[in-house]
């Protein structure tokens, strides 16, 4: 991964720009960037990768016009900004390179909030205080002014305060107000504005704790508790094919909601931000959300996030850097646009090269282009191989391409356990066409060797041999306890009465069942198959598992022990110890099977996996509470309480470790420091 350290030059470079700002109300240039950019990784971890956009040029006015406090921004395709210059009640019309074409809305407008432009140039502007929409035309000639819905579906009640629009194709505009919860209001031009109702409503809060807390409580408490109503969105864009975007404050994962015809949502965002501002559509099936604070999240069509950048302005006035955003958009030529309605002024930022081949490797495989994305892929890899959207993109690709092998290949790199299971899938329906024929030959075979050898052993006993050496090495002691750890688990009343009673089982052999134990368990966990593991690749904590095991085992048959005497059991630490490693069994038999099984089981049979754990969880349980009950010999009621009790005294033993480990602790570090005291002052 390149890694971008700042050196004299560069600084000379930011300072350059710092003056430029200050000294300059037109544009600044800046040659890297003052914030970092990163990513997440197949795990959802963040991690550093290259800068996605540079700062660019920054639109401080137009030719002489400055801005004040703007609320919202509008790029088209045509190369031109209009900007909703709220203080000074006008929408002020740029090109790109700052430079003024017209003033829309003097004297007309009071607080424009939002402005819209169409594919035909027609201006939609949401004004807040003057409660209306008005249309104004290419040259700026007012056409039309929508005020207050006359539809009772709208709400007698309810005030029209607009303040973001966008209009489709078809001419319906799309409206937010202010403080209506109801959703996006929907107005058709005919009739001078006709009310279709209400799109997009976020779902009100509904915890299990609000939904408890008010059925118990009284009128009067239920009087006093916050209104639990729908949030109103806090911005919207609509793309290309009509689907509107939109970004509300406290939904979480549904911050960011892209709403088909019917207002169902349609995307899945990996992340959100807790004040978004405002959101655009980009060019190849992405979508940009910026916070009021600055920081740029570009997310794919199924909105896993490619990138975040950008950040607060902390006072320094570098270019990059925001202070209180409210609009964003994107140019023809993938360029970010982000207005500062503090600064008053816009932000530009462009691609990089690793973005711009991103991009290219977007758009092929949006097109059905999968053998030509990936060359632009394989361009991303080269400069970041651990960038974890490139390996899914190529391994998706390469799916495509029916290159199984090279597919799961990219999928474990990035994580991608859907596109890793599905080229898993075709990989074993290869495998099985081409041996289940041989595989059935040598089943029949094997099928009719064992009826040739059980035939020949009738009657020339030919296995006598086996026998003998199989009764020889049962009879030795550890060999026959260790069997019966098998006959335990199959047998559990009998089997605990043996280890009871009859000393059926030893501490030699326990040992040797815990190391076994230990073995399968990390074997398991660290090696099993890709889509069952559950740590990290290349993470390995192997003394952190083998002491949690041995703690357990100690603190569980310890305390076990002490409970059980203070209540009249008749189990000693020897026979509890035993009993429990026996009870784990069921584990060390069954988990190589399921091991061998993780690596060829894709997500379609994942309930065998998760049935065969339940499965040995469940019969571990069982066994160690039979143990319990049948080695002090208790009724189902008074072992359940020594159960619970157990649990209680570990509880109680792991948080007097906890207060000794913190309190020796400080105790150390009060050592340490006096000592380092003591070292200064005699070298002093």
């Amino acid at each position: 991964m390149k890694k971008y350290i700042l050196n004299f030059k560069r600084i000379a470079l930011s300072l350059l720009a710092m003056v430029l700002v200050m000294s300059s109300a037109l544009t600044v240039q800046a040659e890297d960037a003052p914030y970092k950019t990163y990513t997440f990784d197949g795990y959802g971890s963040i991690m550093q990768t290259q800068t996605a956009y540079l700062p660019y040029e920054t639109i401080a006015k137009f030719d002489e016009e400055a801005l004040s406090g703007p609320s919202d921004m509008c790029i088209t395709d045509d190369g031109f900004i209009y900007v909703a210059d709220t203080g000074n009640s006008r929408v002020v019309v740029g090109d790109l390179e700052g430079n003024l074409v017209k003033i829309i809305g003097e004297g007309t407008l009071k607080t424009p909030k939002g402005v819209f432009v169409t594919k035909n140039n027609h201006v939609y502007v949401a004004d807040r205080d003057a409660q209306s929409i008005f249309e104004f035309d290419e040259n700026g000639d007012l056409l039309n002014q929508y005020g207050k819905p006359a539809s009772p579906l709208y709400g007698d009640a309810l005030e029209f305060l607009p303040i973001k629009i966008v209009v489709n194709d078809a001419g319906i505009m799309y409206v937010v107000c202010e403080s209506n919860t109801n959703g996006i209001v929907e107005i058709s031009p005919n009739e001078g504005g006709t009310f279709l109702g209400y799109f997009g409503t976020n779902q009100a809060e509904r915890s299990l704790q609000t939904i408890i807390y008010r059925a118990i409580a009284s009128d009067a408490q239920r009087a006093k508790m916050v209104s639990n109503i729908p949030s109103t969105p806090d911005n919207l864009c609509i793309d290309d094919n009509g689907l509107i975007y939109t970004v509300t404050r406290g939904e979480e994962y549904d911050t960011l909601k892209r709403l088909n015809i019917a207002g169902k949502n349609m995307i899945e965002p990996d992340t959100y931000d807790d004040i978004p501002a405002a959101v655009a559509a980009g060019n190849h099936d992405n979508v940009f959300m910026v916070s009021q604070q600055g920081y740029v999240y570009e997310f794919n069509n199924e909105g896993e996030i490619l990138y975040v950048f950008g950040g607060a302005d902390d006072g320094t006035q570098r270019v990059g850097l925001c202070t209180l955003v409210s609009a964003i958009g994107v140019d023809t030529e993938d360029r970010i646009y982000i207005l500062d309605q503090d600064k008053a002024q816009i932000q530009i930022f462009e691609p990089t090269e690793f973005t711009n081949l991103l991009h290219e490797a977007l758009n092929l495989y949006a097109t059905g282009r999968y053998t030509e994305s990936k060359a632009p892929l394989e361009e991303v890899l080269k400069m970041n191989s651990m960038f974890d959207y490139a390996n899914k993109a190529m391994g998706r690709a390469y799916f495509q391409e029916e290159n199984y092998e090279k597919a799961q290949y990219y999928s474990k790199l990035a994580k991608d356990y859907e596109g890793y299971s599905d080229a898993s899938w075709e990989i074993r329906n290869l495998q099985l066409k081409k041996y289940i024929v041989p595989f059935i030959w040598c089943v029949v075979g094997l099928w009719v060797l064992s009826k040739v050898i059980k035939r020949l052993d009738q009657k020339k006993n030919i296995l006598q041999p086996v026998r003998d050496v199989k009764e020889k090495i049962g009879s030795i002691d550890f060999i026959a306890k260790l069997q019966y750890a098998w006959y335990f688990m199959k047998h559990p009343f009998e089997g605990t009465y043996g280890i009871a009673r009859e000393g059926k089982a030893s501490l030699r052999v326990a040992n040797f069942l815990v190391a076994v134990f230990a073995i399968e368990y990390i074997i398991n966990k660290y090696l099993s198959g890709f889509l069952w593991k559950n740590v990290r690749e290349g993470r390995y904590e192997l003394f952190s598992d083998i002491a949690t095991i041995v703690i357990v085992l100690i603190a569980v048959t310890g305390c076990s022990y002490l409970v059980s005497t203070i209540n009249d059991g008749e189990g000693t630490i020897k026979k509890l110890y035993c009993s429990f490693v026996y009870s784990l069994t069921p584990y060390i038999t069954l988990i190589p099977v399921v091991f061998l099984f993780s690596h060829v089981v894709t997500i379609n049979e994942e309930f065998l996996i998760t049935f065969a754990y339940i499965l040995i969880y469940a019969w571990c349980a069982i066994l160690f509470v039979l143990s319990v009950k049948e080695i002090n010999y208790y009724t189902m009621k008074e072992t359940f309480k020594v159960l619970a009790l157990t649990v209680f005294t570990i509880l109680i033993l792991a948080l007097l470790i906890f207060i000794i480990y913190v309190l020796w602790a400080q105790v150390f570090e009060f050592i340490i420091a006096i000592g380092g005291e003591v070292v200064y002052r005699i070298g002093n």
